[in-house]
């Protein structure tokens, strides 16, 4: 029997196919970080959580979720397998030690300060003068240590960070753009007071989930953003905090 180039593909997607749903369970872990994913009425909700449900659903692979601190969870997607981990940021500290699907999303993440505080640094060689908040694990902190930054304030979580910069514990902290404008419809005293970095938002995964199940997961990923999917759930999570912040 002669094998096609047509015939080959068809049973490569036949392949693929079987891997998939075969796979063994994936078992995601996430944090709480509006609007990307949170707990809500018992729930995991956001545009992060959104999307991968429909990836899963579509790639016939079974999954579970669950929510805890950041840095837990990405320290279980690097070190457990069948493990991954989102909403992370994909940087080159990171690049090598997951196997990624993306892009769940794409944004800028801001340094934000207390309204009407003073500290107004015009660049990020000037806010090193400050003290500057993050969580541990989070790649925002690999940004800082890079670049020198001589006063990090780490904390458990990015709640416990917020209530610092509103305490005057620390002076500055950084937070994704849709972060920043979820807090602002909220009612947050905060401003934004310049850019930190510009990020790729990933699915993370354990080196050792196979590559025909990060593949066929990437796939499914593709078929939201093509079709329009992903901007659809990006907009109605929108709509969403928008409704949430008249009550």
């Amino acid at each position: 029997m002669q094998f096609t180039p047509a015939l080959l593909r068809l049973v490569f997607v036949l392949a693929s196919a079987t891997s998939a749903a075969n796979a063994a369970e994936i078992h995601f872990v996430t944090e709480n970080y509006p609007p990307f994913n949170y707990l809500e009425d018992g729930q995991i909700k956001g545009m992060s959580m959104d999307q991968v449900k429909l990836i899963m659903k579509n790639a016939k692979i079974s999954y579970s979720v669950e929510i805890m601190p950041w840095a837990r969870a990405l320290a279980l997607a690097e070190i457990e397998k069948d493990f991954c981990v989102f909403t992370a940021v994909h940087n080159a500290e990171r690049d090598r030690k997951f196997k990624w699907v993306e892009p769940l999303s794409r944004s800028r993440t801001l340094l934000v300060r207390k309204a009407g505080s003073h500290v107004a640094p015009g660049t990020l060689d000037e806010a090193k003068a400050f003290t500057i908040g993050t969580q541990r694990g989070d790649f925002t902190h690999d940004i800082l240590k890079n670049y020198n930054f001589p006063k990090i304030d780490l904390a458990t979580d990015l709640d416990l960070s917020l209530k610092k910069l509103m305490s005057g514990r620390i002076d500055l902290m950084p937070i994704s753009e849709k972060y920043y404008e979820k807090l602002k419809r909220d009612g947050a005293e905060i401003e934004s007071v310049l850019t930190f970095s510009e990020s790729t938002y990933s699915i993370a995964c354990n080196r050792g989930v196979p590559d025909t199940t990060i593949s066929t997961m990437q796939q499914e990923l593709n078929r939201l953003i093509a079709d329009g999917t992903q901007q659809q759930i990006s907009n109605a999570n929108s709509i969403a905090a928008d409704k949430s912040a008249s009550r």
